[in-house]
């Protein structure tokens, strides 16, 4: 599948130039923000890990091995990608045990930062933000186009897609869905089922936020819409008062697109139409996630992106930073910049 396929129109018009991502993994950092206080006792122990080109589920598998424990007693808040520089939590969770030496799970990929003991174990999605710091290199942009746009985005974000790596290597992930979905099934193995559901609802919510781009809607507020504050889960109805809500223009507030689950999507009105619309489009992937019995849920459209600077350490390289909610991509980001060619924007899987 193409990037068109799975992305959509970009909001803010062309790129304005090219650049490279990731020559380095010290070109693509994030850092985890996790606003739990550690409290200094309890059965688990987090750990603040720094990975170099090492993905999140073998720095588990590492971690565990070290402290002789079940790969199922390490757990994280988020995915964070191979191909970069990155700070995260784990816990590991050792009722009855003393810290292990976790010198064996260390070298020049993976360091132990920091550790503390927690009553409770680190739960998916816990963390609030990721911060980003964004070296882009052979740089070839209209300084002046580039500044303009860069302005653009940080007034008034850019559309909330969920990255290719999300679909896997061509859209591998939504291929593996839809052969699920014709036989009427779930994979039996939990990363599999979790990462083959994950693109089918991925897949649904990108069509969507494309016709909302096409249709220049994507950041406004429409009658039958559910709004959603950036960093809630939760939504309400739009009503005319709702629409003129000064929130939104204030980039707190925004219309959401739907997770799809069983059921008819809750949205009213136009958006209602439009999602069962898309839903209609992909009948196999809309029936299959009906039969997961997964709750119909929603995603900002709008990607807000917070204290967003950028500066050039030479005249061929933009560093960009950024702090982005939890679950949303920051090739988001990059893409309504530039284009950075085949097999650049696939890797920026951070959740």
């Amino acid at each position: 599948m193409s990037e068109a396929e799975l992305l959509g129109p970009r909001a803010h018009g062309p790129a304005v130039g090219t650049a490279r991502l990731k020559a380095s993994a010290e070109d693509f950092q994030v850092d985890e923000v996790l606003d739990i206080p550690l409290e200094g006792d309890g059965e688990h122990l987090w750990l603040w890990v720094e990975k170099r080109n090492l993905n999140t589920e073998e720095a588990a598998r590492r971690l565990a091995r070290a402290a002789g424990v079940p790969l199922r007693q390490v757990s994280y808040a988020g995915l964070k990608d191979r191909q970069a520089l990155t700070r995260q939590w784990f816990s590991l969770h050792l009722p009855g045990k003393s810290d292990p030496d976790l010198a064996r799970a260390e070298d020049e990929t993976l360091a132990i930062l920091q550790r503390g003991r927690h009553r409770r174990k680190l739960q998916r999605g816990a963390h609030s933000a990721n911060g980003f710091t964004l070296r882009l290199t052979e740089l070839n942009a209209d300084r002046e186009a580039l500044e303009a746009r860069l302005q653009q985005v940080r007034a008034q974000g850019v559309p909330n897609y969920f990255g290719l790596q999300r679909f896997g290597h061509e859209g591998g992930n939504v291929e593996q869905a839809l052969y699920y979905a014709r036989g009427g099934a779930l994979p039996e193995q939990r990363n599999l089922r979790s990462r083959v559901l994950s693109a089918a609802r991925s897949q649904l919510f990108n069509r969507v936020l494309a016709e909302r781009v096409a249709q220049g809607t994507w950041a406004q507020a429409l009658p039958g819409d559910l709004l959603a504050f950036t960093d809630s889960k939760s939504f309400f109805p739009a009503g005319p008062a709702e629409c003129e809500d000064p929130r939104l223009a204030a980039l707190d507030l925004h219309p959401t697109g739907p997770l799809w689950g069983e059921g008819a999507s809750p949205a009213q009105g136009a958006t209602g139409a439009l999602e069962q619309q898309v839903a209609a489009s992909f009948p196999e992937l809309r029936d299959w996630l009906g039969l997961a019995q997964l709750a119909q849920e929603r995603r900002i459209l709008r990607l807000p992106i917070g204290r967003l600077t950028w500066h050039y350490p030479s005249p061929d390289i933009l560093q960009l930073e950024f702090v982005l909610p939890s679950g949303c991509f920051a090739t988001a980001v990059v893409r309504e910049l530039f284009d950075l060619g085949a097999g650049q924007t696939d890797s920026s899987c951070v959740f």
